[in-house]
């Protein structure tokens, strides 16, 4: 039996439905996976709400491009969290920086708050901090659940020194969710080597000619 949770991002109902079959145990659902993720639609939200039975997190994040955010779209994205708080979302995922790369501490407690009770995941934008152990201590003490990092690399293999520390750092106070092209092939060595207990992983790109349900299930 595996002991680490696996969350797979997806961004339709028929790669939801595959994931949970696949044995996923929670869904982080977005829009438009390929550039990045956005917020999904109410709609959407809705229909995978009623065709799955594991946890659904939902991404905030109101455009493409970087995660400095005005006063505008942060206020449009609290307003995102709220609905989808009201319409059963199990978990938030979201965050915001600062120009200089520093944690948007205003912005990431309006999300918090927001999102309250349900758990707060603050996204890969910790990837672009300049300070990581700085910024996962702010975090901390603005009360967020998960990081969602590849420990400020390309993939969390090349980011797993950084992974490692972090981990030591954080205990118990939160939980480091390692991404970064969490694979089946490199999975194993991910969790032999460490003690993460959750990964990440995209719906897409899966291998040529992959069933999406098998792939996951070779995570498991």
């Amino acid at each position: 039996m595996r002991n680490y949770l696996l969350e797979i991002c997806c961004d339709t109902l028929e790669d939801c439905l595959a994931a949970q079959q696949g044995g996923a145990d929670r869904i982080e659902l977005c829009a438009l996976l390929p550039t990045g993720g956005l917020t999904p639609t109410f709609d959407l939200f809705k229909n995978v709400k009623k065709g799955i039975n594991i946890p659904v997190f939902v991404l905030i994040r109101c455009r493409e491009g970087n995660f400095v955010y005005s006063k505008e779209e942060t206020d449009r994205m609290v307003h995102q969290i709220r609905e989808f708080v009201s319409l059963g979302a199990d978990g938030i995922v979201c965050g915001a920086l600062t120009p200089d790369g520093q944690l948007d501490i205003s912005a990431t407690q309006q999300f918090i708050h927001a999102a309250a009770p349900l758990p707060f995941t603050f996204h890969r934008a910790f990837d672009a901090v300049k300070n990581p152990e700085q910024a996962l201590q702010q975090l901390i003490e603005l009360g967020t659940s998960r990081i969602l990092t590849s420990g400020l690399q390309p993939t969390a293999l090349q980011g797993l020194p950084l992974l490692k520390k972090l981990q030591h750092q954080a205990g118990e106070a939160l939980t480091i969710l390692v991404a970064g092209g969490v694979r089946p092939h490199n999975l194993p060595e991910l969790v032999q080597q460490n003690n993460f207990r959750e990964f990440h992983s995209a719906a897409r790109p899966t291998p040529s000619g992959r069933v999406l349900a098998e792939w996951v299930e070779d995570m498991k």
